[in-house]
């Protein structure tokens, strides 16, 4: 029996030696390499966790920094984006003191536009420092146009409650749709003209559709409920 359980560590010790290796050679492909099948498993069973965790993250971190070039430390994006959180903030408030109506709707749909941008990955980060996961590296990518991103330690994600990091995943979805609505709420006291009301609802609800549309299959809600299914398995186990 003991013997048996010691199986599957063995043929993960085995596979991870060899997606190490191809790694190490310069293959970037961890799908293709069976990489986060191995994941998948080690997320279902604490022991495999407490084993692998700390491996997992270094094979993915090096991965990805062989993969992405352009990466930042994640203060730099985090001081930026917040830069850009004061800006739709400064825009916000200045459209409700601008004497010209026209000038107050474009500053309007610019605080729309700019918290959509800026507040994203602060919310990721937020979230997943609250339930323990920590981020490597700062970076642009996605879906074009190019986004920031955040490279999460694997380790440290491995390790989270899997609820927790269903909610990491959520955070910035919610944060990006909730952006427009909130620069709409300060239109009634702006006198700013009917077209930026409109465009921020519309820049809302695009963004809406977009995400039931394509990030249940591909991005931040298709993990969300990766990570849902994952927290429901380990508590009926």
């Amino acid at each position: 029996m003991a013997e048996a359980e010691a199986s599957p560590s063995t043929e993960l010790e085995a596979d991870l030696d060899r997606i190490q290796a191809a790694v190490d050679g310069g293959d970037t492909d961890l799908a293709a390499l069976g990489f986060w099948r191995d994941v998948a498993l080690v997320k279902r069973d604490p022991r495999l966790i407490e084993r692998f965790a700390d491996r997992i993250g270094r094979i993915d971190t090096a991965a990805f920094r062989l993969a992405v070039r352009l990466r930042a430390p994640v203060w730099v994006a985090n001081a930026i984006l917040l830069a850009g959180i004061a800006i739709g903030l400064g825009a916000a408030l200045a459209a409700r003191s601008v004497s010209s109506a026209t000038l107050a709707g474009l500053l309007l749909l610019v605080a729309g536009v700019a918290w959509s941008i800026s507040v994203h990955s602060p919310a990721h980060w937020i979230v997943g420092r609250s339930v323990g996961i920590r981020f490597t590296d700062a970076f642009l990518g996605g879906p074009p146009p190019p986004r920031p991103g955040l490279k999460i330690d694997y380790a440290t994600y491995l390790r989270a409650d899997p609820s927790g990091r269903a909610w990491m995943h959520a955070s910035g979805a919610i944060a990006t749709k909730l952006a427009p609505f909130v620069a709409l709420a300060f239109w009634p006291g702006s006198g700013a003209p009917w077209w930026s009301a409109v465009g921020l609802l519309a820049l809302g609800l695009l963004q809406i559709v977009t995400d039931v549309a394509f990030s249940v299959r591909s991005s931040d809600w298709k993990k969300f409920r990766r990570e849902r299914a994952v927290a429901r398995a380990n508590a009926g186990a």
